[in-house]
């Protein structure tokens, strides 16, 4: 593969370690719980894949898909839901998965259109968190890795759908990042 990345950010052995360490969290405070881990599609697949095969109590899962960036490499601020849930989460503990949290704008959206439906908890689990980037007044319970403010690829995360595959997290170059 060329060099098409400035620099990597989060190794792979990183990225393994923690999501270790999320999944001990999890496993540890939804202990005698069956929490429902909501997937948001596509960036937060290979996070949540690896982190639901470490989590050790029973869990089911389900998937949104959701849009704010369309094509472009800022977010919109204008959240569409494209596939919506198939599980009725009233009375659950639901927790968010997502690949990053930028703006905040997505997961304050998810936050209140998930609240609405009466579960029991909501909560976020996010491999990635860009601060400096916030407008919303979000919480995220747990998070992977705090990244600086570029665009950034790699393990699900994709610039116009590639370089989902890499296995590491990297700063997409600044000529692309426009």
């Amino acid at each position: 593969m060329t060099k098409e990345f400035d620099e990597v950010l989060v190794r792979e052995e990183e990225i393994r370690a923690r999501v270790s360490e999320l999944a001990a969290e999890i496993s540890r405070d939804y202990e005698g719980r069956n929490p429902l881990l909501v997937c948001i599609l596509k960036g937060a697949v290979f996070f949540m894949a690896d982190l639901v095969r470490e989590i050790s109590v029973p869990c089911e899962l389900d998937f949104m898909a959701v849009a704010s960036y369309g094509s472009a490499t800022d977010s919109s601020g204008v959240v569409r839901i494209l596939k919506d849930l198939d599980a009725n989460i009233e009375g659950r503990d639901v927790i968010i998965i997502e690949d990053i949290i930028d703006t905040g704008l997505t997961l304050s959206y998810l936050f209140k259109n998930l609240g609405a439906r009466n579960p029991a908890t909501v909560e976020a689990c996010a491999l990635l968190t860009k601060p400096s980037r916030r407008k919303a007044d979000i919480s995220c319970k747990y998070v992977g890795f705090e990244v600086p403010d570029r665009f950034v690829i790699g393990y699900g995360l994709d610039y116009r759908e590639d370089y989902r595959n890499l296995r590491f997290i990297a700063a997409l170059p600044e000529e692309k990042d426009e």
